[in-house]
């Protein structure tokens, strides 16, 4: 029975997670075009060409700057519609969150029921600097000067319209989560504070908060992961890497390096550097996590 309950999906483990990794690995310390039976070992020689390649410390830094963006970004709106919806309603009378709350959290969660690929492509006609809806707007209320203007043309504002998706695209997701996670703390503490003359942003900060960090624990290290990928995002959005490689991330590169260039012992170096960055950030997360919480406790 132990062998049907751990060691059969430990063996899945082994053979599904870790030996691609292993594999993969192994192929960055080689010259393997991906496409012949010939592996020429290099050794480091993969990671010392990423380490001077302009191109892919770009990359890397604008996935650096999404991690350090997009959770925190989506993670406050959607904390901060969740105790809207939950106890951002009258101040009089019992705790109640805003009138047509279910109808809100339906509308919101919607995009997330959407493929990536498709709000990709819809936001991409959003940006059209031609006929876009979104200059089509700005023009409207009389802002002439974004008559056709390039939102995803312009490096000063590329990578941020492109955030804008990828917030939009999930923070109705965890907008629900968090609301779940408020309503199983019990009302009487929101009683209690609202008695001792806390308003709603005390509410939010000294009672739902720490209710929650649980909750805010996982969706971080979710939306971290997504955000160091975020490659279906930014390829639909701009399959060029932006203008100057603004908007340009690393599984971006890994694609082109290894589909485009045939250079797939370098592309696998680069997922290697991907799967370290994301180890170290969820690392990093949980540690944090830990000592918040033992203070809390404390």
């Amino acid at each position: 029975m132990i062998v049907v309950f751990l060691g059969l999906p430990f063996a899945l483990y082994l053979l599904l997670v870790l030996y691609p990794f292993t594999q993969a690995a192994y192929y960055s310390l080689t010259a393997w075009t991906g496409f012949s039976a010939e592996q020429p070992f290099v050794g480091l020689a993969n990671y010392a060409r990423l380490a001077g390649d302009d191109r892919f410390l770009t990359a890397l830094g604008n996935s650096a700057t999404l991690l350090l963006v997009v959770p925190v970004v989506t993670l406050v709106l959607s904390f901060a519609l969740a105790v809207l919806v939950t106890f951002g309603g009258s101040s009089h009378g019992g705790v109640r969150g805003l009138g047509s709350a279910g109808f809100y959290r339906v509308v919101s969660f919607f995009p997330y029921v959407v493929p990536a690929i498709v709000i990709g492509i819809i936001w991409s006609q959003v940006y059209n600097p031609a006929n876009g809806l979104l200059n089509g707007a700005l023009t409207a209320v009389g802002l002439d000067r974004f008559a056709d203007f390039a939102w995803l043309g312009s490096s000063d504002t590329a990578m941020t319209a492109s955030i804008v998706v990828i917030v939009w695209s999930f923070i109705g997701f965890y907008m629900v989560l968090f609301v779940a996670a408020i309503k199983g703390i019990p009302a009487e503490l929101f009683e209690a504070a609202r008695l001792d003359g806390a308003g709603r942003f005390r509410s939010a900060v000294h009672v739902a908060l720490p209710g929650v960090l649980g909750s805010v624990r996982t969706a971080y290290v979710y939306m971290g992961i997504l955000a160091l990928d975020a490659f279906v995002y930014m390829q639909a959005l701009n399959p060029s890497g932006g203008p100057d490689s603004s908007t340009l991330v690393i599984t971006q590169q890994i694609y082109t390096t290894a589909f485009s260039q045939g250079q797939f012992g370098l592309a696998c170096a680069m997922g290697v550097v991907l799967a370290v960055v994301t180890f170290g950030f969820v690392t990093a997360v949980l540690s944090v996590s830990r000592l918040v919480e033992r203070r809390l406790g404390a």
